[in-house]
């Protein structure tokens, strides 16, 4: 390879990588000015946020953004109008998905999302229609190498107001009520453990997809993950764990 033309594929690699810093960027903004908005700018009694917060630190985002997108949200500063706006849509194969966006202008955002189903085999559903399926929940993954006794994890995760635990997952899964998880965070934290938390959408019903579904159902998260208004996508899909790695890893 000339030298010119490994310059030009490095310089083609950094700006997909700048770009994507730059949106992620802006998604963990919007969520840490939303969180503080709706919870308040203290981390410790909003879950929310510190989860925010948490994942802006791995993005390694400097913590003079933090702090600004924070004031922002309890209204210590100004800046832009944002919109918390969750959509209902259905994916091939009859999945039901909750599409979760921050956004400045309502308008542009529901044009793109509309415009995004329809390209890839997906379409908007009536208020309601998909939102009894889910359930507003705490997750909390603890890795399965810190576990000499399961017993003594799930007896102390319970006893801390736990309601489901999966331990055939790795890292184990922790469910809890938004209300709860913070008090099994800082229980499981106390007893030495690495958590990780987040407040989640879960299914309450999941579909079985063909492998042809589940192509098309990876692609149009992939798609919508693209977009800057969105932050989450939530799906009661079942898609067997090898088949989604091959799939994704053809995305």
């Amino acid at each position: 390879m000339s030298g010119h033309n490994k310059w030009a594929n490095i310089k083609a690699r950094k700006t997909v990588q700048d770009a994507k810093r730059s949106k992620m960027f802006t998604k963990l903004i919007r969520e840490l000015t939303i969180a503080a908005r709706e919870g308040g700018g203290d981390p410790e009694s909003n879950p929310r946020l510190r989860t925010a917060i948490e994942n802006a630190k791995a993005a390694n985002m400097p913590k003079d953004k933090i702090e600004a997108a924070i004031k922002k949200g309890t209204g210590e500063s100004s800046g832009e109008e944002l919109f918390e706006i969750m959509y209902e849509a259905y994916a091939p194969g009859g999945v039901a998905l909750l599409i979760s966006v921050v956004t400045d202008n309502k308008n542009r955002t529901a044009q793109e999302i509309r415009h995004t189903l329809s390209k890839h085999g997906g379409t908007l559903a009536e208020s309601g229609s998909v939102a009894w399926n889910f359930e507003r929940k705490g997750l909390l993954t603890v890795p399965k190498e810190e576990v000499d006794d399961l017993e003594e994890l799930l007896l102390l995760a319970i006893e801390a107001g736990a309601e489901d635990i999966d331990e055939e997952t790795d890292p184990i899964e922790i469910i809890t009520s938004p209300e709860n998880l913070t008090s099994v965070r800082n229980a499981l934290k106390e007893a030495g453990y690495t958590v990780n938390e987040q407040l989640t959408y879960l299914p309450k019903t999941t579909v079985k997809v063909s492998d042809e579904d589940a192509e098309k159902i990876l692609k149009l998260l992939d798609a919508l993950d693209e977009m800057d208004d969105v932050q989450d996508v939530y799906g009661n899909y079942d898609i067997d764990d090898e088949v989604m790695e091959r799939l994704a890893a053809n995305l």
